[in-house]
């Protein structure tokens, strides 16, 4: 059984043989572990100016650590990061760890587009709007989803991708940011239609 065989069966409610699998969304102990810089703390502003080598050195780059921390750690699933912030870019990497472990791990990135906590600058606004522009959120959130999904569709035609993590965060640690009937109103139809579009199109998603 692969990890990635090991994670779907979890996934789908299933328990394999061995270890229970498991994986982190991001690991950045990077440099104490490997003595590289981990991928998300990387800059890569001038992507577009790079020569096609260079960029095939970053990608590579990118996947040789991937793998070595899911080797190390015994994970079941990579995330890709969006140090590499284009769709091209993150495409890349999901190809050179493809090439290198064949269909050995369960691959994804991040995709969420449902309302997640403002930060502290933007709390105030955000509650008002709410109370006053409800329709606009509402909109806004929507469009997000639409927005979502065409990044999905792209990752379905490229192919190599098994699924998504979703990481907007809707509460504080010491409860929701959203009642249960704000959640049921802002949140929840935009989580089940982009989770819904997920499925068609054959992907997984971990919220």
């Amino acid at each position: 059984m692969t990890e990635k065989q090991r994670f779907i069966t979890a996934l789908e409610g299933g328990q394999s043989p061995g270890r229970v699998p498991h994986f982190e969304l991001v690991f950045f102990l990077t440099m104490e572990a490997f003595g590289k810089v981990a991928p998300g703390h990387r800059s890569y502003h001038q992507w577009d100016q790079m020569e096609e080598k260079e960029r095939q050195f970053h990608a590579a780059d990118h996947a040789e650590l991937y793998i070595a921390i899911a080797e190390r750690y015994e994970h079941s699933a990579i995330v890709v990061h969006p140090s590499l912030a284009s769709f091209e870019a993150k495409a890349r990497v999901i190809d050179a760890i493809r090439d290198r472990t064949g269909d050995k791990y369960f691959l994804m990135v991040l995709n969420d587009g449902t309302l997640s906590i403002p930060n502290g600058t933007q709390i105030a606004d955000f509650a008002g709007r709410l109370a006053d522009e409800p329709e606009q959120v509402k909109a806004e959130a929507e469009a997000s989803v639409d927005k979502v999904l065409e990044t999905a569709e792209k990752y379905r035609e490229h192919g190599g991708l098994d699924g998504f993590a979703m990481c907007s965060d809707y509460c504080f640690n010491t409860g929701p940011f959203l009642s249960p009937n704000q959640f049921s109103e802002y949140v929840t139809p935009y989580l089940a239609r982009a989770i819904a579009g997920f499925r068609d199109m054959g992907f997984y998603s971990v919220k």
